[in-house]
């Protein structure tokens, strides 16, 4: 049922992780345009690796084609490589969580609507022997900062996503350049990068839901949290039609009606609670329609 996802960890710094990325783009092309948009059956969900390696959307995709007469596939890749392909119309709908880049995306046209979705927070991972003693900082920045000037190994993801837009966020507020041997780019998913991450006992940034999903796996410990920077907000946009002709738009407007209804935030509430102790998602949309905003 999901669509094309990356699990190969090879990790490549600098310009080399670029290259693998602009493979990787094409890769994504060539599968989007081998699905197509506009069957009438058929939706076609552009969204980010948090959510499909934390394992959400295995529970709420089949929730919505059992309710629906879709059958949803699913691209997961980057926030930012998501939105561009629904910006050339190769998707009916995006769950992203790059708000900058989804605001782009709206005041280009290219969605009918935007709604909040969720929110978790992104943490700092690495070594159970913190070599850069990164569980002292203050800030999310001041730990970026101990990292930098121990030259301890972080992987980047690399991939232009809502993951890596933050991760760079980081670096300017602590006046960073990242770069060297330490820095490593590898140009995959969150759940990828982890991994990698793991193998070369290194740090990086990842949203909370992916590393509790996957931190059996792991040798890796949460090191840094609970900065208010580290906020991480989904949401759910529907292709404007008037743009791209071809994508399903009843679909998209149903799956976002989905997602957002008092059901399924329950369902999304109660995610991870039974195997993790704790929500690794928290639902927003009843707090959007009270007419307020999620706090960080």
């Amino acid at each position: 049922m999901p669509g094309p996802t990356y699990t190969h960890a090879t990790v490549m710094p600098g310009i080399a992780g670029r290259f693998r990325l602009m493979a990787l783009s094409l890769a994504i092309l060539l599968v989007a345009a081998g699905y197509g948009c506009g069957g009438s059956d058929e939706l076609i969900l552009a969204t980010t690796t948090s959510t499909q390696d934390s394992g959400l959307l295995d529970v709420l995709i089949p929730q919505f084609e059992d309710a629906h007469d879709y059958k949803v596939k699913t691209i997961a890749v980057g926030s930012g490589e998501a939105l561009r392909l629904a910006s050339e119309g190769e998707a009916d709908v995006v769950l992203a969580h790059s708000p900058k880049a989804e605001e782009e995306f709206m005041t280009a046209g290219n969605g009918e609507s935007r709604l909040v979705v969720m929110h978790n927070d992104f943490v700092i991972v690495g070594p159970a022997d913190d070599p850069a003693g990164i569980e002292d900082a203050a800030t999310a920045s001041e730990a970026f900062d101990k990292i930098a000037s121990s030259e301890s190994t972080f992987l980047s993801r690399g991939d232009e996503s809502g993951t890596n837009t933050k991760e760079l966020s980081l670096w300017s507020a602590a006046e960073i350049e990242p770069g060297g041997s330490w820095y490593q780019e590898t140009g995959q998913g969150m759940g990828a990068t982890l991994t990698a991450t793991s193998e070369k006992q290194g740090y990086t940034l990842s949203d909370r839901g992916t590393y509790l999903a996957q931190k059996e796996n792991l040798d890796l410990e949460l090191l840094f949290e609970g900065d208010k920077a580290l906020f991480n907000q989904y949401h759910v946009i529907v292709v404007d039609p008037k743009k791209h002709s071809k994508v399903n738009a009843e679909g998209a407007r149903a799956f976002a009606a989905f997602i957002t209804s008092p059901s399924v935030q329950a369902t999304i509430g109660e995610f991870g609670v039974e195997d993790y102790g704790q929500a690794l998602f928290i639902p927003d949309a009843a707090t959007e329609a009270s007419g307020t905003s999620p706090t960080p």
